[in-house]
This record gives C-alpha cells, structure tokens and sequence, in this order.
C-alpha cells in the first residue's frame, strides 16, 4: 500500500529555456491511524534529460506486520521536447522475498524486454507492440512531464496514453484550482497550492504493485507549490480518500532543491 505514495508523487510542453535541476521529497505517509510509511521522491531535469528515483520503507505497525523496501529509477534524456524513456528499473525487499526488474527498450523508448527476478531467479518476457498509440512508457516518466509543465505553464491539466509492455491506459490530471494548505505537525509547508487530481483509465489488468487498484477505482489528490527561493514547483501532499485501511496522506516533511 505504500508504494502509491512512491509513485503519486510526481503535455504541454512549450519551453526550450535552459536549467537543470533536482527536487528531493522527503514524505511522512500515513493510511488510516497508522503511521505507514517513509518515502523519498527526487526527480531532476536538465535541457536534455530526466531522472525519477522512488524508495518506499515502511513504518511501524506497518513495518512490523509486512517489512518492505523498494527503490525505483527511471532515466531517460529529452529530443524536441520529448521524454524519451532508456532505462526503468526497481528493487525491491519483503519478509521472505526480493524482486527485481529491469526493462530495455530501443532508442524511441518503446519497451523491447524485461528482465525479473524473484530470490534471484531469473525471466526475460518480450513485450508486443499496444493495438493503440502510446505517448509514453512508464509511470514516471509521466510524473516528471507533469513536473516540467508545470514549472513550465503553471497547470496541470493534461491526459497521456501509456503503454508499460503489459498495459495500456490513460492517465489524467485535472486542475482543481488554488487551494489553502492549513498547517500541519508533519508538513513544513502551509500556505497556497495547485490542487490537482489523477485518475487512471482503461486499466485491463493488475500486477504486484497496488497503484494500479487503487487509482483506477479513484483519484488520487496531490497539491503543488513552489519553492520560495528556488522557484521550482514540489508536491507539498498527497491524499487518497478512501483505502480498505482508511484515508491515505502523504505529508512534505521537507524539501531540497538541487542545483
């Protein structure tokens, strides 16, 4: 369950300025009364490329009864203003088991393979080409677009059909307006931010990673800000309504701006 904030954390696309630059989240996660999670979001951006790393550790109750672990990277580089996805993989450590996968794909970014591993077995599944376009190939890859348009554009609207070598769904962000965040003990920031919301659609199927489940059946909420000194946008929070465990909240314990 944790591994949504992982992800939730991160079309338009009309700048060709120069930066290059990095945001660092450090998230305090909870679902329902429980104290669920500690997770770092870091995505980096420089004129022609993009780095995306998620790592997920649970906490308390939660690390108690399913003790888990993952990191996740994603890495691509940026050709007329396009994301090109070259490398997607995670790691990732439960009670009794470590999983592994890393996917491959050709020069436009489309996935050609993937390597998994389960306690060091190993598979290699060939990917088939989607019946319908895709835009992109990989869930992070779509936080970090959504990232530079934002700091870009100053909205989130946006929708991109995704197709990760299994899957072929869309994913949409919708701009929700301004939005007051009220202080809280586990958030450095109060104040205004963009709200936005995600929804995946046309999801066919599931796999091990409880994102899919749940943003498809509702939205994920998350509110943005931007950085006082830097300027740089960052999520100051997350929230998903309703989980079987209760709400779910994602809170910006601090931030660092890489230059």
């Amino acid at each position: 369950m944790s591994k949504i904030a992982a992800f939730v954390i991160s079309f338009l696309f009309i700048s060709s300025q120069a930066y290059a630059f990095g945001v660092k989240h450090d998230f305090f996660v909870t679902v329902g009364p429980f104290d669920a999670s500690r997770t770092e979001f870091t995505y980096r951006l420089t004129p022609d490329s993009y780095q995306v790393t998620s790592t997920v550790k649970t906490n308390g109750f939660f690390d108690t009864v399913y003790p888990f672990t993952a990191t996740y990277n994603t890495s691509g580089h940026i050709l007329n203003n396009k994301l090109i996805t070259k490398d997607y993989g995670y790691t990732s450590h439960s009670r009794f088991n470590t999983r592994t996968k890393q996917v491959f794909y050709d020069k436009e970014g489309k996935p050609l393979y993937q390597i998994s591993g389960k306690n060091g077995n190993n598979k290699k599944r060939e990917f088939e080409a989607p019946a319908t376009p895709a835009d992109t190939f990989d869930l992070q890859t779509v936080l970090v677009k959504l990232a530079r348009q934002y700091n870009t554009v100053g909205f989130c609207d946006s929708k991109m059909a995704v197709y990760d070598g299994k899957r072929r769904f869309d994913v949409v962000f919708k701009d929700l307006g301004q939005d007051e965040l009220a202080p809280d003990e586990h958030s450095f920031y109060q104040g205004p931010a963009a709200k936005c919301s995600m929804h995946i659609t046309k999801l066919l199927n599931e796999d091990d990673d409880s994102l899919w489940e749940f943003s498809a059946n509702k939205p994920v909420y998350f509110w943005i800000a931007k950085d006082e000194k830097s300027g740089y946008p960052f999520i100051a929070r997350i929230s998903i309504e309703d989980t079987p465990l209760g709400r779910l909240d994602a809170y910006t314990e601090q931030i660092t701006v890489e230059e």
